[in-house]
């Protein structure tokens, strides 16, 4: 379970699906956990928080993040209960732990999978 807050001066837009057995997309009401307030959604609806709201993403919910137009800049924090890629998060399209980086300047810090192999 994951729980975020945005800051600063913009309306961030989740859109939110439950997921199906198989891994699609579910036609399926979403329930909404936000700010102590429980309610429920159609499924692709675009859930709206304002600077200082917060909502918690459940396990196996598929969540798509906007900025609203015109609304200014947005900074979201994520706190995790714990962190279990390969059962919590839901990628519709495949993507890797890390995605690829097109580098135009030599990296300043490494991430953990771009350090050398070990010598034995």
């Amino acid at each position: 379970m994951r729980s975020g807050t945005i800051c600063w001066d913009g309306t961030l837009l989740i859109t939110v699906y439950n997921s199906t057995e198989d891994g699609g997309f579910a036609d399926t009401d979403v329930t909404v956990h936000s700010d102590g307030r429980t309610y429920t959604v159609p499924a692709g609806t675009r859930v709206r928080l304002i600077p200082g709201e917060s909502i918690t993403i459940q396990p196996y919910l598929y969540h798509d993040f906007h900025v609203e137009e015109g609304t200014g800049d947005v900074l979201l924090g994520e706190v995790s209960m714990c962190n279990d890629d390969e059962n919590d998060n839901r990628f519709y399209e495949p993507i890797g732990r890390f995605p690829s980086i097109e580098e135009d300047e030599p990296a300043y810090r490494l991430l953990c999978n771009e350090y050398p192999a070990a010598k034995e």
